[in-house]
């Protein structure tokens, strides 16, 4: 079975701001399905997009199967997922030997910062760049699904 394991962080801004960056890539996604026991996702990014069912994420590993898709079968489904879809930039960052996704939030979740490291086991050690901040890994109002049916307000 592929496994995810994941953390995932808030980003200090006032930090981050002041990080050179590569060029980012805009992603859209929607959920077909979400529960407390699994999740349906279409997301586009750019030239490619992906259905992708992630089962329960109780902690930092959860099972993830993720299906390369036509764009214009994406589209489509986007059309019918759950609103406000999640949009965002999403920025691949290198640092200490491990790649950090960094996805800057806009529309209905305009503000929101987030960074995500995978590993390739539970107990894997790794480094964090200065701009990571406060761990949210097991949060659900900062899991995309959440966001999608409860947008962020600068409050949490």
């Amino acid at each position: 079975m592929p496994l995810e394991i994941e953390h995932k962080y808030l980003v200090r801004k006032d930090l981050w701001y002041a990080v050179q960056k590569p060029p980012g890539v805009n992603v859209r996604q929607g959920y077909l399905l979400t529960g407390p026991d699994k999740t349906i996702r279409v997301r586009t990014t750019g030239t490619e997009a992906y259905l992708t069912i992630k089962g329960a994420s109780p902690k930092a590993s959860r099972a993830e199967y993720e299906y390369p898709i036509p764009v214009a079968d994406a589209d489509e489904l986007l059309k019918i997922c759950t609103v406000p879809l999640i949009e965002k930039i999403r920025y691949r960052i290198e640092y200490a030997g491990k790649t950090w996704e960094v996805d800057e939030f806009f529309g209905e979740n305009e503000g929101l910062i987030l960074a995500e490291i995978e590993l390739i086991s539970e107990g894997e050690k790794y480094n964090r760049p200065s701009w990571v901040g406060e761990e949210v890994t097991g949060d659900k109002r900062y899991y995309n699904a959440y966001l999608a049916q409860h947008p962020f307000s600068g409050t949490v």
